[in-house]
């Protein structure tokens, strides 16, 4: 009974040897940016539509798979076009978006707590043409056309493990933001 006695201690032992220094490699995690590694996004215009894509340098990760997901939102400006032809400037800001992108990395990509993050694009599209009252036409005789897009927030939300948020970056300006935008975290 005493050989059974000193096994079970030897694998409670054991145990709580694994236990600990399982918690210790999950403390021993403390994410961060490297020094001018904040997330910095370029935002390009083609059209009717922005691509947004994000950039950070991160370090102190742990060994999880990681989800960097790239929100962006902003405003068409429409011209009023009737059925003569004649075209008016619109009235309204017509809201677009949010689009979303998520970029999920492998933990293998994850090199000694290092990643150097480049985001999935998220692209913002305006509609062709909207509603005359969309656009803030005289009347229903007219329609929307030619939006000029503006990005006015980008927010981008990195978790590791997946579900658990590390960072929560944004920023927003509801008369545009102009490339490159810094987020704050």
């Amino acid at each position: 009974m005493n050989k059974i006695l000193k096994q079970f201690f030897m694998l409670c032992a054991a145990f709580l040897l694994v236990f600990t220094a399982g918690v210790s490699a999950a403390q021993a995690a403390s994410p961060h940016f490297k020094k001018g590694g904040e997330p910095v996004c370029t935002v390009s215009f083609s059209g009717s539509t922005a691509t947004t894509t994000c950039r950070a340098v991160l370090a102190g990760l742990g060994n999880d798979d990681l989800l960097a997901t790239v929100s962006v939102s902003g405003f068409a400006v429409y011209q009023c076009k009737n059925q003569g032809g004649n075209v008016a400037p619109g009235q309204n800001k017509v809201l677009i978006g949010p689009a979303v992108a998520p970029t999920l990395i492998d933990s293998d990509a994850i090199k000694n707590g290092n990643l150097t993050l480049n985001t999935n694009p998220a692209v913002l599209s305006a509609p062709g043409t909207v509603t005359a009252a969309q656009a803030g036409c005289p009347n229903s005789n007219w329609a929307g056309v030619n939006p000029v897009l503006t990005v006015t927030s980008i927010s981008l939300v990195i978790e590791q493990p997946v579900g658990t948020v590390i960072f929560s970056c944004s920023k927003s300006d509801p008369n545009g933001l102009t490339s490159p935008v810094t987020l704050s975290c």
